[in-house]
Parts: structure tokens; C-alpha cells; sequence
């Protein structure tokens, strides 16, 4: 098969990230579903400020630290954080390749078309 044919038999089954068209909407489905939850975009906005150990997570978020493990995982798991051992604890910091420019990209978004939706505020 030549590269032509090839290249295209490629683009008809995957995106430019080689995601299978058919497997697209379940890792929407995954990403969406990390960032959609409260604790773990509370957790998010925490490792904007600067990277923590879970103790100090369990510390500024009042949750339990079995809580703020699993959802670190999820977050792990999905790229969304990295960790870093150091000493006898381990810290988890935003990925700052691409979650750290995305949810600043959404907080500009939500300035301008969504805040005014909690302040009761009709139209844009």
C-alpha cells in the first residue's frame, strides 16, 4: 500500500492523536467526566497555587484522605496531575503542559459567557 493510501486509511479510522473515531466520544467521556467533578476541580484549583502532598490537599479542602487519594489517582491517571517524590512524601502538581493552559483558557471562557448565568443576570 503507498504512503497516500495509507496516510488516508489512517484519517478515516483515527484523529490526528491516533484516537479511533469509535473510541473519541468514550475519552470525552473519561476527560469530561475527571474535570465535571467538584472535589476533584477543587483539588485542580488547589495545585494551580503550587504542588502539595495529600496531607496538605485533606488540610485545605476539609475532605477525607481516602477521598482526596481516589480522586488523585483519577487525576493521575488522566494526566491531569504528575507526581514527584520527595522524601518521604509524594506531590502531585498540575500538568502544566496542557491542563494548566485549558483551565485557564475555560476560566477566560466562563468570564465572559457563563458567570453572568449565577448572577442572575439574563443574556450575555
Amino acid at each position: 500500500m503507498n504512503r497516500t493510501k495509507m496516510n488516508k486509511k489512517v484519517m478515516d479510522c483515527c484523529d490526528e492523536n491516533g484516537i479511533e473515531k469509535n473510541e473519541l466520544y468514550g475519552a470525552y467521556k473519561i476527560f469530561f467526566g475527571t474535570m465535571a467533578s467538584e472535589p476533584r476541580l477543587k483539588i485542580l484549583n488547589l495545585l494551580r497555587e503550587k504542588k502539595m502532598n495529600v496531607s496538605e490537599i485533606v488540610k485545605k479542602t476539609k475532605m477525607k484522605q481516602t477521598f482526596v487519594s481516589h480522586n488523585l489517582a483519577r487525576l493521575n491517571k488522566c494526566g491531569f496531575v504528575q507526581i514527584e517524590n520527595g522524601g518521604k512524601f509524594r506531590y502531585y502538581r498540575l500538568n502544566d503542559k496542557t491542563i494548566r493552559p485549558l483551565l485557564d483558557l475555560i476560566d477566560n471562557h466562563m468570564a465572559g459567557n457563563c458567570v453572568h448565568i449565577l448572577r442572575g443576570k439574563n443574556g450575555k
